[in-house]
């Protein structure tokens, strides 16, 4: 027997170990499987080579718990070790400066191990001691094991053992007991080790015997399920690449469609990306993709590898030219992973410009599922949506397709305004903006449909991109002004007419949370609705907008902006005229004659005020003033008053404000309730 202390310049690795790495802890075990694995590998390689002309046998790695002795063991049939080699590759560690050491890797476990080649050390994240049994596959070579208990201090002796490769045997520290736990052990092993190229057992496969679970003598191989990734895809048909979906994804829908990335230079990257089904919940959807290097699970938070908009996406990348620990930092900075993620973002182009182009049918049907992709790779990728805005699509209400350019020419004709503007029109909800759509229809015009989770600030930067254009919603003014001609007509009613019959209506608007109405009348024609309510898009567009931008939080707390257009040439409005004029003409005349006469002496004395200079205007004068003001005010108060006791009576008043707001989804409870008993009645 010898013993020794371990070749690092620190005195002491492994509270390092234990403190700096702990959090990340649970990689040990891709570690004690990665070594069993290449041990195994290079076994494989020197039997090619002809190097080694014994009997493989068995090349399963097998891990194994023992709870009474609180091990878990890790065996091989791999290449093993000598003493020499144990003291090589074991007890030397190329470590120094531990000061900068601690600075700049004290809070990533991942790059420490990568950094330092301290693979094999990780085992004393969670264990108090460990030992190495171990047996090299040269002739006449002898056994020996190695031990350490979490000190710089080992012991090296010489033991049987007949068969060659490794034993690494954890002893499972007091506070990581979840590590001799089966159902911990298992998931971790299907986590990181499911497509590792050598088999994996994991104690044995069971079945029901006698109304329990029991053990069969056949082994529980982890990694059952080959890399499809790694063949060639000449060689896959469409049920592969969907059996294997759903290997990785069991509890989701079918993919739409998939790309298998195979490319070897300038860097090597394999794997397979699956279009998953997703229409919203962007955030739900992330951390799909599995990274891999030579098959051993790396991460799955891979946006410094994958486009951020293509995270959205599922499936496996594999590429031994981003380490197997590998470290955020890293990827940030790294040469090669800007290259694959360039490679995959004209991949994933080329991809769905291919579908595109031979079969749009199918592109189309599919173009629901697809464009919260796209839309997220337009908004957040300059280059992407230079290369998808030629299979990029536009939907109209009646379900039809339209690429940007063919969009564009449909409605050039019919729907540019008199300032040059292509204006594009869009409904968000089919069902409750019907009737704001059959109206622009009955103009000629054409209506998108854009009802996804990002089609508001795609509008917004599709507005940046057109040249000349802007987005206008369906229900954002009344059809009449959605696109103003040269030849738009004059509104002709009565000014005095006009605010009277906007003050019936104002006085008996409800009032409703974050809601304000501006009232307004126009000649619409006989045919026109008779009362239309409309919101500004700026403003509803800035509101959609806060929920993607934290910056624009503000427009959030704001009420929304209303418009009601009310119809002087319908009959119902022109009924409700008729009915104010007689109703309330001998109440208003001395009203309307005391405010003329109070608003023409107003103009005489602010005419002769503004013949002074500031400081020659006498205090009587500015009283003057403010008491006329003040008198214009209280009559103006009193008409008020008259109206709104006309309008609190008239049943076509309150029904027609209740259907423009059950129109629009903002009749509710008691108001509904009401409105439902006054249909009734006038039934």
């Amino acid at each position: 027997m010898s013993k020794g202390n371990i070749g690092v310049t620190t005195e002491n690795i492994f509270p390092v170990i234990k403190k700096f790495l702990y959090s990340d802890h649970e990689i040990f075990l891709r570690e004690m499987v990665s070594n069993a694995v290449d041990a195994t590998q290079k076994m494989k390689t020197l039997a090619e080579r002809g190097d080694f002309k014994g009997e493989m046998g068995d090349l399963t790695v097998r891990i194994a718990i023992d709870s009474e002795k609180g091990t878990l063991t890790f065996s091989d049939r791999g290449i093993g070790m000598t003493a020499e080699e144990i003291d090589k590759y074991i007890n030397q560690i190329a470590f120094s400066g531990v000061n900068d050491f601690l600075d700049k890797y004290k809070d990533n476990a991942n790059a420490i191990i990568g950094h330092f080649g301290l693979g094999f050390y990780s085992a004393f994240m969670v264990s108090k001691k460990v030992e190495i049994v171990t047996k090299s596959y040269q002739d006449g070579a002898q056994a020996v094991k190695w031990s350490c208990d979490g000190s710089p201090e080992y012991e090296i002796e010489e033991v049987e053992k007949t068969d060659r490769g490794s034993d690494i045997i954890l002893y499972i520290d007091d506070d990581c007991k979840e590590f001799l736990d089966k159902t911990k052990i298992e998931e971790l092993l299907n986590k990181y080790c499911k497509f590792m190229s050598v088999p994996i057992a994991f104690g044995k496969k069971t079945e029901w015997k006698d109304g329990k679970q029991v053990d069969t003598d056949e082994d529980h191989i982890i990694n059952a399920v080959e890399p499809l990734w790694t063949k060639a895809p000449s060689s896959l048909k469409d049920e592969d690449y969907q059996s294997f979906y759903r290997t990785l994804y069991p509890m989701q829908d079918e993919p739409l469609f998939w790309i298998h990335l195979n490319v070897d230079f300038p860097f090597n990257l394999t794997g397979i990306l699956y279009f998953p089904r997703i229409k919203s919940n962007i955030e739900l959807q992330r951390n799909k993709i599995q990274l891999y290097c030579n098959q051993v699970f790396v991460t799955d938070q891979v946006e410094g590898i994958v486009p951020e908009f293509l995270t959205l996406l599922h499936g496996v990348i594999d590429s031994p030219d981003i380490p197997l620990n590998v470290s955020r930092s890293y990827l940030q900075s790294d040469a090669n992973v800007k290259k694959i993620s360039t490679y995959i973002t004209k991949k994933v182009a080329d991809r769905l410009n291919s579908i595109f182009k031979d079969d749009r049918k199918d592109y189309e049907a599919k173009w629901n599922d697809l464009k919260i992709f796209i839309h997220y790779g337009m908004l957040s990728q300059e280059d992407f949506y230079d290369r998808a805005k030629d299979f990029a699509l536009l939907r109209d209400t009646d379900d039809k397709y339209f690429t940007y350019d063919e969009y564009k020419t449909l409605i050039k004709d019919e729907q540019t305004d008199k300032d040059g503007q292509l204006v594009y029109l869009y409904a968000t909800d089919k069902e409750e903006q019907y009737s704001y759509i059959e109206a622009a229809k009955g103009k000629g015009y054409s209506v998108l449909m854009m009802d996804g989770d990002l089609d508001v600030p795609i509008a917004s930067m599709l507005e940046q991109k057109f040249e000349k254009s802007r987005f206008i919603r369906v229900d954002g003014d009344i059809v009449e002004r959605l696109i103003v001609k040269d030849d738009a007509p004059k509104n002709e009613v009565d000014k005095e007419v006009s605010d009277n019959l906007s003050e019936a209506f104002r006085s008996q608007l409800p009032k409703l949370e974050k809601a304000e109405f501006h009232v307004e009348v126009e000649s619409l024609g006989t045919s026109g609705q008779p009362v239309v309510i409309t919101q500004s898009e700026y403003m509803r567009r800035m509101k959609d907008m806060s929920r993607f931008q934290s910056g624009m939080a503000f427009y959030a707390q704001m009420p929304d902006m209303y418009s009601m257009v009310l119809n002087s040439d319908h009959p119902l409005i022109q009924r409700i005229i008729d009915g104010e004029k007689t109703s309330c003409a001998d109440a208003l005349k001395p009203i309307e004659s005391e405010i003329k006469g109070q608003e023409a002496r107003l103009a005489v004395l602010r005419q002769e005020r503004d013949k002074k200079k500031a400081d020659e205007v006498t205090q009587e004068e500015k009283d003057d003033i403010a008491a006329t003001e003040k008198a214009i005010n209280e009559q103006r108060d009193k008409k008020k008053e008259v109206i709104a006791g006309y309008a609190k009576d008239n049943t076509v008043i309150h029904q027609l404000i209740d259907l423009a707001l059950l129109r629009n989804g903002m009749l509710k409870g008691a108001a509904l309730d009401a409105f439902l008993k006054r249909s009734l009645e006038l039934i």
